[in-house]
């Protein structure tokens, strides 16, 4: 390793190596090496996140077909717009796992990697030598994340799983919709990248670790789709628990709310707008609002009490309003409130330009195109989007040839076989 004369951080002198001048150094994990065996949302994801902040990450695809994502959701052009996001910052490499010959080429990927990233099923793993006991086993200080629908332990480790599965375990869905109406997902793959956004998370603290223990000898974190979902919803096992209760679907107002204002409404000229009042001042201050008797709103009791009384009151306000007007009205009365963005609003909104959340990424098929930045934000070291998805195999030769040292009769040979 050498150091970068510029700006004082790690690099090295070769130009094809991780964190090089072939793709500058930044965000907090360069030189971090990961290598993902996991295709679609939650595990290519955690990678991504990872990637976003300076890891390089080998993406490891079928040749051919490549990864099931590069066909999902709509394209232009011919090129698919989804996978530009989801495939961005990352190495693509094509390596079928079928044959030793390309088992043989992951092993020396385990082996190089930090960090590897699985979402098999645990029979495939086994059978392809990428289960937790094989990888360390090759690489001893490696830590694996294993993503799978219901965990690696559990007695259908075997099988399949989708992220709207895991949604729907989780206790989400459930508790998401109106309660004369069906349960409901999310707009998005909700299970996936929540499970990929903790995939992430244990990632770096297992690296943390790892950086600390002397005696670190790897790491495996296991990841079952419905978990991180189910976490993240704190209240619904203790109050079944100790008060026996189910919580149901409440439409906007959540089954277990902070406080005694929270919904959704519509204004005069047809958007809509949410409020939320998560203190006793703050429910005092929409009161006010509504020319409502504040001493009527004094306490928790009678705040959830009033509830009807409050939420029927901003009903006939927010109607009576355009939402500029309703805004206003709220800012005024430090009540907070937002319009209900759609894509267009969040691409013309002023903060998430001040924020620096929506960056342009030029694009080898369809030009500059514009994407979220690297989130979260980082001061000193940030991270970046230095690239969009790349196309299938289009890191063959950095990969194999330069970073893992494959020679040109090797790599003949696994070309001719059709393993890469």
């Amino acid at each position: 390793m050498t150091t970068r004369p510029e700006d004082g951080t790690p690099g090295t002198t070769d130009p094809h190596a991780p964190g090089s001048a072939a793709r500058p150094a930044f965000g907090q994990f360069d030189g971090l090496r990961v290598v993902e065996f996991a295709h679609v949302v939650a595990g290519p994801l955690a990678g991504a996140m990872l990637a976003d902040q300076g890891a390089d990450v080998v993406h490891v695809e079928p040749p051919g077909s490549g990864d099931a994502a590069r066909a999902m959701g709509p394209t232009k052009d011919g090129a698919p717009l989804w996978f530009k996001v989801a495939g961005r910052n990352k190495r693509s490499v094509t390596l079928d796992l079928h044959d030793e010959p390309g088992r043989a080429v992951a092993r020396r990927l385990v082996a190089w990697a930090d960090v590897v990233i699985v979402t098999l099923r645990a029979g495939r793993l086994r059978e392809w030598g990428l289960d937790w006991e094989a990888v360390h086993r090759i690489n001893p200080r490696a830590i694996m994340l294993q993503i799978s629908g219901y965990g690696a332990t559990s007695s259908l480790a075997d099988a399949p799983g989708f992220g709207k599965m895991g949604e729907a375990r989780s206790g989400v869905v459930h508790l998401t919709g109106f309660p004369d109406g069906p349960p409901v997902h999310t707009g998005f793959s909700h299970g996936d990248a929540v499970t990929g956004l903790m995939g992430a998370y244990a990632v770096a603290a297992a690296l943390y670790r790892r950086e600390r223990s002397p005696d670190f000898a790897g790491e495996w974190i296991d990841l079952a789709l419905f978990e991180p979902l189910f976490r993240l919803v704190e209240w619904q096992v203790i109050l079944h628990d100790q008060l026996g209760r189910v919580p149901e679907r409440s439409g906007n107002q959540l089954a277990v709310a902070p406080a005694a204002v929270i919904n959704t409404y519509r204004s005069a000229d047809g958007e809509w707008v949410t409020v939320t009042s998560a203190t006793a001042r703050s429910v005092r201050n929409v009161a006010r609002l509504l020319g409502l008797p504040e001493e009527d709103f004094v306490t928790t009791e009678q705040q959830l009490a009033g509830r009807t009384v409050l939420d029927d009151g901003l009903r006939a306000w927010v109607a009576r309003h355009t939402v500029e007007e309703c805004l206003a009205g709220f800012a005024a009365a430090e009540v907070v409130a937002s319009r209900v963005y759609t894509a267009a609003d969040i691409a013309a909104d002023p903060v998430y330009q001040e924020r620096g959340d929506i960056v342009t990424v030029p694009d080898p098929d369809l030009g500059d195109v514009r994407m979220q930045a690297a989130i979260p934000h980082f001061r000193s070291r940030p991270g970046r989007v230095w690239r969009t998805g790349p196309a299938l195999g289009a890191d063959n030769d950095t990969v194999y040839r330069q970073w893992l040292g494959l020679d040109e009769e090797e790599l003949r040979d696994l070309t001719e076989r059709g393993v890469i």
